[in-house]
C-alpha cells in the first residue's frame, strides 16, 4: 500500500499545483487563453461542473455533490480491488495514479465549485475545442493501467 498512497500523493500534488499556477500566478481565468506551443499545446482555462468532455454539466450544488460522491466512491472500490487482489507494482502505480487524480479533481470541486481545466492540445489540422488537467490525464491512464496490469503476479 506506500506504494498506492506515494504515488497518489505525487499526483495530487503535481496536480493541485499546476492548478495553482495556471489560475493564481498565471491568471488564466481572467487571460481564458495561452498560446504554449500552438497549435500542438495550449493553455484554455475552462471551468468544468461535469465530467470529461462536458457531460453531465450542471452548475448546481446537487451535481457538484454527486459527482465528488462518485470520485470518492471509485476511489474507495479501487483500493478495496488492490488490497483484496494485491498485484504487481506496476497496479499500485496505477491505482495511486487514479486516486490522486480523483482527489485532485474533488478538491477543485470543494475549492472552485467546478474542476479546472486549462490543458489543450490539436493537431493537424483538428482544433480540439476541450481541455483537461493533469488530475485527468492521471485517472485516464490509471484506469487504463488497472487494466492491463490486473492479473499481474505480485513480486515475491
Amino acid at each position: 500500500m506506500p506504494t498506492v498512497f506515494i504515488a497518489g500523493v505525487l499526483t495530487f500534488l503535481v496536480d493541485q499545483i499546476t492548478k495553482y499556477w495556471v489560475v493564481h500566478v498565471l491568471e488564466l481565468d481572467r487571460l481564458r487563453d495561452m498560446p504554449i506551443w500552438p497549435p500542438f499545446l495550449n493553455f484554455k482555462m475552462a471551468w468544468n461542473y461535469g465530467i470529461n468532455f462536458g457531460l453531465f454539466q450542471g452548475d448546481t450544488d446537487t451535481t457538484r455533490w454527486i459527482l465528488i460522491g462518485i470520485a470518492l466512491l471509485i476511489s474507495g472500490v479501487v483500493l478495496w480491488w488492490i488490497r483484496r487482489e494485491p498485484g504487481g507494482i506496476w497496479q499500485k502505480i496505477a491505482a495511486g495514479l487514479l486516486i490522486g487524480g480523483a482527489m485532485g479533481n474533488v478538491v477543485d470541486r470543494l475549492v472552485y465549485g467546478a474542476v479546472a481545466d486549462f490543458l489543450n492540445m490539436s493537431c493537424c489540422g483538428i482544433d480540439n475545442p476541450y481541455a483537461f488537467n493533469v488530475a485527468d490525464i492521471a485517472v485516464f491512464a490509471g484506469a487504463v493501467g488497472m487494466v492491463i496490469f490486473t492479473g499481474e503476479k505480485k513480486a515475491a
